[in-house]
């Protein structure tokens, strides 16, 4: 899995020429002359940067809000590697519930010797406070993103899960609006599965999981810690796409172990609350007395089974990068079966063999903490400074227990444009997998961060990577569906593709499946307004 040239996922790993499924996107990043794959990508920036689509990074003395950088060369999947992925990634959600419903119930895997219980139980992620106590329907991570890495045609590895509040859905809306309105040729080029039926997945799924017995038609809410947050922006983008109230804990109180919202109108009882604040921060009355952030008595309320959580208090323990390690035994364990996505070779340094072998070795590996994210408490081997790598060793001398291991590996790469042109950067996928009473649906697409800076494998957004949109070709059976209802629209799809044209190219390809979501339109028609006017000013300030 490490060393070696990176395998490109449009050229293969020769390089003689484009792989025979994506010959057409290689052609396109040919002809395309590069100031207008410039133009369309400043005005799809210059969109963003005005619709607020913006995050900021904590600890900055300029904590000024700044777009992720997006690339208008899209990264492509195929219909077959697809469904390989998305069989593993239910198969991988399904058994991260189910580890998290025993290690708040029965136990039996820390009985049976499969995991360390004080891997559990000095977990800080791990919440006594719900043991014993099942959310509604028994479902505790609702909303999953997989970070995955590819090294090879047929090479996919899970880098990570993240089970408390995953982010960045909303850059995977915005990217696919973008390419529709920037890049319509590639869609006629190619049969695409849409994306922008996530909210309604998303809001279907927060429906089924309410309490049972409301009596009413089940009302979801987002708490949001407010516009100070780094994903303030994706908060309300959710919030207005799914059709819901976007609150804050000034907005909701508990009486008699309900929730309530406040509105002009009166109370309206709230029973399903996509929230958006760390388990520490839910409630003063369990966790953080000084949290300003969370509702006092929320707890009470969910433990009472009259709210649903989504993601529910303590599933924080399963992003641990240590029960990581674990994840083929765990998946094992509760599927019967062998995992159909694999981890990344992972040395555990609280064990002695392995914390001997990180520090024998420390130049080509990548070390993490277990809690760590954001790209940030990682060591780089091979990119790291000497000075770097003895700090790490003195870190892992003292506390080698939060601590992992992993190789470096040679993460595919995707043409990306840069300053010098088109050239290949390394990147890795993050899909969202949503898991309700309705079982777990996949959307097909997801967040494709890529590393911009040459040689780099940080791709985090708050290290300077960036984003892509990611295309998932349609199979055999969508594409007959598609050619049977698209067989009486040919005159429409003539005269909308004549006004297309007409209009520079910057409208939404017909049968494309337009996103209805009003943040989605906004940016639409802001993009719009860009392309049409012409050449972007240079932002080399903005970028």
């Amino acid at each position: 899995m490490s060393g070696g040239k990176a395998f490109d996922e449009i050229y293969g790993s020769d390089a003689a020429g484009a792989r025979e499924e994506f010959a057409a996107l290689a052609r396109w990043i040919e002809e395309t002359p590069a100031t207008e794959l410039e133009r369309r990508q400043h005005a799809a920036e210059a969109a963003f940067r005005q619709l607020g689509i913006t995050f900021a990074v904590y600890g900055e003395e300029e904590s000024a809000e700044r777009i992720i950088p997006f690339d208008i060369v899209p990264r492509i999947f195929s219909a077959g590697e697809w469904a390989r992925l998305q069989e593993g990634l239910e198969q991988r959600v399904l058994a991260i519930n189910a580890f998290l419903d025993d290690i708040y119930g029965e136990r039996r895997i820390l009985a049976d010797g499969i995991i360390p219980p004080e891997l559990i139980f000095g977990n800080p992620q791990f919440r006594t406070e719900v043991s014993g106590a099942r959310p509604p329907h028994g479902i505790y991570a609702h909303i999953c993103g997989i970070d995955m890495v590819r090294t090879g045609p047929d090479q996919f590895f899970v880098l990570e899960d993240n089970a408390r509040t995953p982010s960045g859905v909303s850059y995977m809306l915005e990217n696919r609006e973008a390419m529709i309105r920037l890049c319509p040729e590639l869609f006629d080029t190619y049969e695409v599965e849409p994306v922008d039926s996530y909210p309604d997945m998303l809001r279907e799924t927060l429906r089924s999981v309410a309490p049972r017995g409301s009596g009413h038609e089940p009302v979801c809410v987002l708490l949001t810690p407010g516009h100070f947050n780094s994903a303030f922006y994706e908060h309300s983008f959710l919030a207005d796409n799914l059709g819901i109230e976007l609150v804050e804990a000034a907005d909701l109180e508990v009486d008699d172990d309900f929730v309530w919202m406040r509105t002009i109108e009166g109370r309206v009882r709230v029973d399903v609350i996509y929230r958006r604040i760390d388990d520490d921060f839910i409630d003063p009355l369990v966790f953080r007395p000084d949290s300003v952030l969370g509702v006092p008595g929320l707890m009470a309320a969910y433990l009472a089974g009259n709210v649903a959580l989504a993601n529910a208090p303590g599933t924080g323990v399963a992003d641990d990068k240590a029960i990581y390690s674990y994840m083929p035994e765990i998946v094992r364990y509760y599927s019967g079966g062998e995992p159909k996505l694999p981890n990344v070779e992972t040395w555990r340094c609280r064990e002695g063999q392995a914390l001997q072998y990180t520090l024998d070795n420390l130049e080509s590996l990548v070390v993490k903490l277990v809690d760590g994210s954001g790209g940030y408490g990682m060591l780089v081997g091979p990119t790291a400074s000497k000075a770097e790598i003895e700090r790490f060793r003195e870190a892992l001398a003292a506390e080698p227990h939060r601590y992992i291991a992993q190789p470096t590996l040679a993460l595919s790469t995707v043409p990306t444009l840069t300053a010098k042109g088109v050239a290949p950067r390394h990147v890795d996928f993050r899909p969202f997998c949503l898991t309700g009473t309705n079982g777990v649906t996949i959307v097909p697409g997801g967040l494709t961060r890529v590393a911009l800076r040459e040689g780099s494998l940080v791709v985090n957004s708050s290290q300077g990577g960036g984003t892509k949109d990611s295309l998932i070709l349609a199979g055999a059976k969508r594409r007959q569906r598609q050619s049977q209802s698209q067989s009486g629209q040919q005159q429409d799809q003539s005269i909308d593709r004549s006004l297309l044209q007409q209009e520079g190219g910057m409208s939404v390809a017909i049968g494309l499946g337009q996103a209805q979501g009003g943040q989605i339109q906004k940016l639409g028609d802001t993009i719009q307004s860009q392309s049409l006017a012409g050449p972007a000013h240079d932002s080399s300030d903005e970028r």
